[in-house]
């Protein structure tokens, strides 16, 4: 049985309809020696609130770090009262010691404005959080996913990027705390693969978009979306060819767990390989939320990408997963999502 989209069912609800109640009806009832104890860093983050969803849904006991630099308790009020979560105010950058199973290490900002906000944090975070994450694993003997990006191809030479393709990175650039951080957040978890004996897992996550992202994040669908909304002209950076390939949150959670509970030790890409220009994109959502907008040109970002897009191939062969989602269907869900937060509904 396919689990629903937590989202989807709060979103249903009724006013007034208790959202927990509304999730009690469809988590799944697992037998005491079937539940898992999850620590998920980052949890109250975008992608990590719906990984957090899901494992609940599933049955698991979760504990949340976050330090909430990003994250927002918001995004897991609707668990507000059940007992298998448990939300710690924690910085991974600090040790940190729990009873668990599987450990997924999500914990890092990830859009351009957040991680340029404070580069030696962000470094911080990939490199002592990460040690700490690891060092947790070790001492539980738990499985840990550690959450890499795209961003450790760089602006790459080879088209699609697999696996086994190195990267082109400017190791000083301005993306450089981000990019680099997720290299050696890498290079970390494999050597205490080979070192210590840890049980590791590796995704690199291509752009993921969906309901609960920040609409001030400086991604390029929430800056569209949010754009649009407002009846102001949507900005592109250069000419707008550069393309990118975007994912649904559902389809990355679902690609998380799958890497989790599979047997495959090295770095798998997760991204919809459906591959549009930034200026395609724009198209899109000025044309289903305001065609009276336009589309106006900024000087190019220094070290942006000009073409991602995954090579998805190891996700299939090795833990049975792709994208179930369009991208039109998930803007969708997240121009709604968009639309109802109240300064943004007025331009609606």
């Amino acid at each position: 049985m396919v689990l629903p989209f937590a989202h989807d069912i709060i979103a249903a609800l009724p006013p007034g309809q208790d959202a927990l109640d509304a999730l009690r009806a469809h988590i799944r009832e697992l037998p005491p020696a079937s539940v898992k104890r999850v620590l998920v860093s980052g949890g109250a983050g975008f992608v990590g609130s719906h990984l957090v969803d899901k494992l609940l849904l599933m049955g698991h006991s979760v504990i949340v770090l976050d330090n909430f630099y990003t994250g927002s308790a918001d995004n897991l009020k609707h668990w507000t009262g059940y007992s298998k979560l448990r939300i710690i105010n924690h910085d991974v950058t600090s040790p940190f010691s729990a009873d668990i199973d599987q450990i997924y290490h999500l914990a890092c900002p990830a859009s351009p404005p957040q991680y340029q906000r404070d580069p030696i944090f962000t470094i911080s975070t990939c490199t002592t959080g990460t040690m700490n994450m690891l060092k947790l694993a070790k001492e539980r003997r738990a499985r840990v996913l550690v959450a890499s990006s795209s961003e450790v191809y760089g602006d790459p030479l080879e088209h699609p990027q697999s696996e086994s393709y190195w990267g082109h990175v400017n190791p000083i650039g301005p993306r450089a705390c981000y990019d680099e951080g997720k290299r050696i957040s890498e290079t970390l978890s494999y050597a205490f693969a080979r070192s210590e004996n840890v049980d590791v897992r590796v995704v690199r996550i291509f752009n993921t978009f969906g309901p609960r992202m920040n609409p001030l994040d400086g991604r390029v669908v929430s800056n569209f979306i949010v754009q649009a909304l407002r009846g102001e002209n949507l900005t592109l950076y250069g000419d707008g060819e550069q393309t990118r390939c975007f994912q649904y949150v559902p389809d990355l959670v679902d690609g998380l767990i799958a890497v989790m509970e599979g047997s495959c030790s090295e770095p798998i890409n997760l991204g919809n390989p459906e591959e549009y220009t930034v200026r395609a994109l724009a198209e899109i959502i000025r044309n289903s939320v305001n065609k009276d907008i336009g589309i106006v040109q900024l000087p190019t970002a220094m070290d942006d990408p000009q073409r991602r897009r995954p090579d998805i191939s190891k996700a299939k062969k090795e833990v049975g997963w792709q994208p179930r989602f369009s991208m039109q269907h998930g803007l969708h869900q997240t121009v709604e999502f968009f639309a109802k937060i109240p300064s943004l509904a007025k331009g609606v």
